[in-house]
C-alpha cells in the first residue's frame, strides 16, 4: 500500500484490517483516502496471506461519504461528478465484490451516502446499535451512487429502495438488520470484538470455498434458475479439486479439527 495515514491497515492471522482514519471529517473520502482504501482491497486480491478483509471506520463515524469540501461549486463551478465515480468509487466497489475473498465490515457510527453503501457491498456487515445508514445523495440533489441503486431494490425491495433515497431519511441499525441491509446489529462495545472474532474465523476457513459460494451468490442476480444451476456445477467442480476440500474431508473422517490453507 502507498504510505498514507488516511486508512491504517494491519494484518494478523490471516485478516487485512482496513481503517479508515479522517476521524475529524467523519472519514469522508478524498482522493488520498480512496487511492489508499483500494490499494489495501488490491494487496487483499494479490497478498497469500490475506484470507479475510475487515473494513470498519476510526473515532465516532464510519464514512460520511464524499468529503464536499472538495466538492465546492463556489470554487471553479460544476465538478464532473461522473468522473469522480468512474475514477474512485467504481473502481473501490467493483474491488470489493469480486475479491473472492470474505469482506467483514464493522460499521461503528455514521453511514452516509457511499459509505453506507461501501457497507452494504461487504459480504457480512455488522453496526453498533448505535449507527445510522443514510441516503444523504438526496440532500443535494443527487442519484445514489457507489452501488446504491442497485444494491438497495434488491436488498430491501423497490418501494423500502426509493424511499430511502428520497427522503434522506436515517436508517437505524436494528430496522437495517430486520430488512435484511445488514447481516446484525450489536452492542457498541462489543462491535470490534465480534467482528473481528468473525473475520478471524473466516479467515481460518476454507477460503478458495468462500470465494467460489461469494461468486456464485452474486451471480443469482443476473442469472436464470438454469444459468445458475450450470454455474454451481462449474463452480462445484472446481472447489471439489482444492486442498480444502480434501483437506476439510479426510479431517471429517480422521475426526479432527481441519487445517485449511485457503488453495
Amino acid at each position: 500500500m502507498p504510505d498514507s495515514d488516511t486508512v491504517l491497515s494491519a494484518l494478523e492471522a490471516g485478516v487485512l484490517r482496513l481503517t479508515l482514519n479522517r476521524p475529524d471529517k467523519l472519514n469522508a473520502f478524498n482522493e488520498e483516502m480512496h487511492l489508499a482504501l483500494r490499494a489495501g482491497f488490491e494487496r487483499a486480491r494479490s497478498d497469500d496471506d490475506v484470507r479475510a478483509v475487515m473494513l470498519t471506520g476510526a473515532g465516532r463515524g464510519f464514512s460520511a461519504g464524499q468529503d464536499l469540501g472538495d466538492r465546492d461549486p463556489r470554487k471553479g463551478g460544476a465538478p464532473d461528478l461522473g468522473r469522480t465515480i468512474e475514477t474512485f468509487y467504481n473502481p473501490l466497489l467493483r474491488l470489493i465484490r469480486s475479491l473472492e475473498k470474505p469482506v467483514v465490515c464493522a460499521v461503528n457510527g455514521v453511514a452516509a451516502g457511499a459509505g453506507a453503501n461501501i457497507a452494504f457491498a461487504c459480504d457480512i456487515t455488522l453496526a453498533a446499535r448505535s449507527a445510522r445508514f443514510i441516503q444523504a445523495f438526496a440532500k443535494i440533489g443527487l442519484v445514489p451512487d457507489s452501488g446504491g441503486t442497485w444494491s438497495l431494490p434488491r436488498l430491501v425491495g423497490e418501494a423500502r429502495a426509493k424511499a430511502l433515497a428520497m427522503t434522506a431519511e436515517p436508517l437505524d441499525a436494528e430496522t437495517a438488520a430486520s430488512w435484511g441491509l445488514i447481516w446484525r446489529a450489536v452492542d457498541d462495545a462489543a462491535l470490534m470484538d465480534e467482528a473481528s472474532a468473525l473475520a478471524v474465523r473466516l479467515a481460518a476457513g476454507p477460503t478458495r470455498g468462500l470465494g467460489l459460494t461469494k461468486r456464485a451468490i452474486q451471480a443469482a442476480a443476473t442469472h436464470s434458475f438454469d444459468e445458475q444451476l450450470d454455474l454451481e456445477r462449474d463452480l462445484q467442480r472446481e472447489a471439489g479439486r482444492s486442498a480444502d476440500y480434501a483437506e476439510g474431508v479426510t479431517a471429517f473422517l480422521d475426526k479432527r479439527n481441519p487445517e485449511f490453507r485457503g488453495r
